[in-house]
């Protein structure tokens, strides 16, 4: 095994042990195939600005898997461990929808984007890393109209923009799952006054030295 592999590896499992989240062999070995499809794809593709490896890891991988344990909380709080389904929004290469794909194998996980070449990213991954929940989906999150009972983004847009143009996809009893980086006080002042903030939980991602947190929303009549 290559030096670098193992230190990914590495990585990664001390990673998941700091956050404690119990993943199997396999789901690990998941994770970091996912990563090396990031890292093949986006050289031709320019699927992410980050090329190092072991920043990969941080700012990407871990830096989802934070979210994690959260949203298996609320999920075992809201009865929808099983059968719930998630939209992840501005996905990108994925994250972190592929990531809690891997992670909740029982939550039905799609990620839309705008860019072909990143849903027929997702659409590849969910094949080569064996995932029936994940699916990739290439359009506008305003066009979708299938209903979703967690809807997430990872600094994807402001939260008044994230909520509206994915509003006509939230099921009804349906919550907004945003990751942001500092606590984003200006945005919150700007939403709308039929959508509020329910919690919010700061995160530390293993081996990155910034502020992360989630913000939960919902809608209020």
């Amino acid at each position: 095994m290559a030096r670098t592999e193992q230190d990914l590896r590495s990585t990664l499992k001390a990673g998941l042990e700091t956050l404690q989240l119990h993943l199997s062999d396999q789901q690990i070995e998941q994770l970091l195939a996912y990563q090396a499809m990031i890292a093949k794809w986006t050289q031709v593709y320019n699927l992410t600005s980050v090329r190092d490896p072991a920043e990969m890891m941080t700012h990407h991988l871990l830096d989802s898997l934070a979210a994690v344990p959260a949203l298996q909380r609320y999920l075992q709080g809201t009865g929808l461990e099983q059968g719930s389904r998630l939209l992840d929004v501005g996905s990108g290469a994925g994250l972190p929808g592929v990531v809690i794909a891997i992670c909740c194998p029982t939550v039905a996980v799609s990620c839309v984007d705008t860019v072909a070449k990143k849903a027929a990213f997702i659409k590849q991954a969910a094949l080569a890393l064996k995932l029936p929940n994940l699916t990739g989906l290439h359009a506008r999150v305003e066009s979708i109209t299938q209903s979703f009972d967690v809807i997430c983004s990872r600094a994807f847009a402001s939260l008044a923009d994230f909520t509206n143009w994915s509003a006509g996809a939230l099921a009804p009893h349906g919550v907004w799952m945003a990751m942001k980086g500092k606590h984003p006080a200006d945005e919150l002042q700007a939403l709308p006054q039929n959508i509020a903030m329910f919690h919010v939980e700061q995160l530390k991602v293993p081996g990155l030295d910034a502020e992360r947190c989630i913000l939960w929303l919902r809608p209020v009549s």
